[in-house]
């Protein structure tokens, strides 16, 4: 996967969480991230829908154990585009 969507990624992650970009990784979880809760998941999993051009299943939304999984799920996404 390339790293500028992985930065891309965090990048926007971030801006719907009012969170700094640079503490946003592959390995980063929700609870790492203030503010990062069930309702606020949704409202990034939309950001990242918008940001990529892509949409998730309803049954995995909540499933992503983390940045890199939706990273991952992203990537297997666009290249299916």
């Amino acid at each position: 996967m390339a790293a500028d969507l992985l930065t891309g990624l965090a990048r926007v992650i971030a801006t719907e969480l009012r969170a700094e970009p640079a503490i946003i990784g592959r390995d980063t979880t929700a609870e790492d991230v203030d503010g990062w809760d069930s309702v606020s998941h949704a409202s990034v999993i939309m950001a990242v829908e918008r940001a990529f051009g892509v949409r998730f299943e309803d049954e995995e939304i909540f499933e992503f154990a983390n940045v890199g999984a939706i990273a991952d799920r992203v990537a297997a996404l666009t290249r299916a585009a």
